[in-house]
């Protein structure tokens, strides 16, 4: 694709409705030599939709910030951004980064269970390629957003769990696999690219307008999973505070969990204080949950979804009956705070996905509605193909 230049698009200049400003304290890490007067350059990748357009605007009313490289592969509509054409995936996004200090890169895909035929390609190569173009550029700073997914979830979880905890997530889905692969680039590249720090925000499970993924997915369902002899801890993160965390390390910076010579690896967790437990997420949504043993849940899902009858395998199972909490003492260190609590975070995606019902994540329409409210969402679905297989047995034995 061809640089038509720098182009300014005119349009609304007011921040994302409910964003809340986080407070940006002087910098404590080395000073960097490319700071312009009167605030940075910061390039969005992504710009024009989601995440993205969300934070362009955030960061057009903050006075740290000189100039917004919107980079997207369409042209949005957001004032004071200037726009310059690229997709992430082409080595031609380093001629797009001339004069940047720190790239946010939100070109990341981190959806539902949908297929989705580019996800590896957009997350894992455009991962590398925006890595590899910001050392090129001289960009010194790049941040990146994958999800605490990649913790792992687990019943014998610490709560909560450290940042610096060992990732004990597996690959056994296409997203997770992409979330550990940005991982190991982001590790990689202070190594690869002397004089680029790179930070890893990782959210907990991201609701707020515009997100859609299993967990939201999961209350969309009437009834809810539960696995015996195991506590679920819920943790949120609202994409306001997200928005917050990403303003402060962009501009601002936090204490880099790991230096080499060359180039600084910071990892730093994103989400409400502390979690729901199971009584308070039936009381907020009203929904009950059905409870079985692990062996069964997992086993049935799993069966379910090499069949195709639902997108959500047994790995994505996990996330929504095993804690996976995290505490992010380095945002807070900072004085960062989040502004929206688990209880209002949970709201915000029970408003979001208000008349919708899903089973297995698989999203029905109003025709596929009466069937699915009879067969019950994901855990009845689940359920029921549990008890029909037990009672097989049982006429064979």
């Amino acid at each position: 694709m061809s640089n038509d230049g720098d182009q300014v698009r005119p349009g609304r200049s007011d921040a994302a409705p409910g964003a809340s400003r986080a407070t940006s304290p002087g910098r404590a890490s080395k000073p960097r030599s490319r700071v312009r007067k009167g605030g940075l350059v910061i390039a969005v990748t992504g710009a024009a939709h989601g995440l993205g357009e969300t934070l362009v605007r955030r960061l057009a009313s903050s006075d740290q910030v000189k100039k917004i490289i919107a980079i997207d592969t369409i042209r949005g509509d957001v004032a004071g951004a200037t726009w310059r054409l690229a997709d992430v995936r082409e080595p031609v996004l380093a001629d797009r980064l001339t004069g940047v200090d720190v790239i946010v890169h939100l070109a990341v895909d981190t959806g539902s269970a949908d297929e989705r035929p580019d996800r590896h390609s957009t997350n894992v190569r455009g991962t590398a390629t925006v890595l590899t173009a910001a050392a090129a550029s001289g960009v010194r700073h790049a941040v990146l957003v994958t999800s605490a997914m990649v913790y792992g979830a687990a019943g014998d979880n610490a709560v909560p769990l450290a940042e610096d905890a060992d990732l004990r997530a597996t690959p056994d889905s296409d997203l997770l696999g992409d979330l550990l692969e940005m991982e190991r680039l982001a590790a990689q590249a202070i190594r690869s690219h002397p004089g680029l720090d790179v930070t890893v925000l990782r959210p907990a499970a991201l609701v707020g307008p515009g997100i859609d993924t299993v967990v939201t997915r999961h209350f969309e369902a009437p009834r809810l999973l539960a696995v015996k002899g195991s506590q679920m801890c819920w943790q949120f993160c609202h994409v306001d505070d997200l928005m917050s965390a990403i303003e402060l390390v962009a501009t601002a910076g936090i204490a880099a969990s790991d230096t080499v010579p060359g180039g600084r690896h910071t990892i730093a967790a994103v989400g409400s204080a502390g979690y729901l437990d199971r009584a308070a997420i039936e009381r907020i949504t009203g929904k009950r949950h059905i409870e079985l043993p692990a062996a069964v849940a997992f086993g049935t899902a799993e069966r379910l979804h090499r069949l195709g009858a639902t997108p959500a395998s047994s790995s994505d199972l996990q996330f929504l009956v095993y804690p996976w909490v995290v505490a992010g003492q380095r945002l807070a260190a900072r004085g960062w705070r989040p502004a929206v609590d688990n209880e209002a975070a949970l709201r915000a995606a029970m408003a979001e996905s208000a008349g919708r019902l899903a089973i297995g994540g698989h999203r029905l329409g109003r025709r596929d509605a009466a069937a699915g409210a009879a067969v019950g969402a994901t855990v009845a679905l689940v359920g029921t193909a549990a008890l029909v297989r037990r009672a097989r047995r049982r006429r064979h034995g």
